[in-house]
C-alpha cells in the first residue's frame, strides 16, 4: 500500500478517502503536528493548493489536500469556499441553509471537490475537480454521511446524500470523482 498525507482535521472526510484508496492501492494518514492552513484563497484550487503546501510544510512527504464546499445557485454560489465557516457547528450551519432557503423555489445547488497532489518533492504532480449535481431539500433527510449531505438531495434522484450507504456514495460524489481521477494517474 503507497501511503499518502491528506490534508485535512477532520476525520470523515479521512474515512472517506481511504475507503475510496484502497481500490487503488492507496492509504491517506493525517498530517504531521503542525499542520495549520490559512485558507485565505478565493477558490477551491487556491485553498487546496494552500492545504497541500502547509501538510507538505509539516511532512515533507506526498501530499493529497482537497477544498470543498456546497454551492447553492440561488444563494448566488454561497456557502461556496466558507462552507466550513458558514455558522457554528454543523447543525447550525444546516439550520441556517434551510432557514436561508425558505420560500425560495429554485434550489439547484451542487458539491464541489478540487485536490491537488503533491510530490515527495512539493511539486504539483496532479489537480483535479470533481462536481455533484443536486437541489437543496426543505428539511434534513437521512442519518449517513456529514456535512451538508442531509439536505442534499441527489440530481437524478430522490435521495439525499445522506440516505445513500457509503459505497454508493463513493461511486458519485464530488470527492470520489475528483480523488478517482487524481489516482487513477498514480503509477
Amino acid at each position: 500500500m503507497k501511503e499518502i498525507v491528506f490534508a485535512t482535521g477532520n476525520p470523515d472526510k479521512l474515512r472517506e478517502v481511504n475507503d475510496i484508496g484502497q481500490e487503488y492501492g492507496v492509504t491517506f494518514v493525517m498530517p504531521d503536528k503542525g499542520f495549520n492552513p490559512v485558507e485565505d484563497g478565493k477558490t477551491f484550487e487556491e485553498n487546496s493548493l494552500i492545504k497541500a503546501k502547509e501538510a507538505y510544510r509539516v511532512s515533507k512527504r506526498m501530499v493529497l489536500a482537497d477544498d470543498s464546499g456546497l454551492c447553492v445557485d440561488a444563494l448566488n454560489g454561497a456557502p461556496g469556499i466558507f462552507s466550513a465557516r458558514y455558522a457554528g457547528d454543523q447543525n447550525e450551519k444546516i439550520n441556517k441553509l434551510i432557514s436561508e432557503m425558505k420560500g425560495v423555489e429554485k434550489r439547484s445547488a451542487r458539491f464541489v471537490c478540487c485536490m491537488t497532489l503533491l510530490n515527495d518533492n512539493g511539486n504539483i504532480m496532479s489537480q483535479s475537480k470533481g462536481i455533484c449535481e443536486g437541489s437543496i431539500a426543505l428539511n434534513r433527510i437521512g442519518l449517513n454521511g456529514f456535512g451538508f449531505d442531509p439536505v442534499f438531495i441527489v440530481k437524478g434522484t430522490f435521495q439525499t446524500m445522506a440516505e445513500l450507504s457509503d459505497n454508493d456514495k463513493n461511486k458519485i460524489s464530488h470527492r470520489s470523482i475528483a480523488l478517482r481521477e487524481i489516482l487513477s494517474k498514480l503509477d
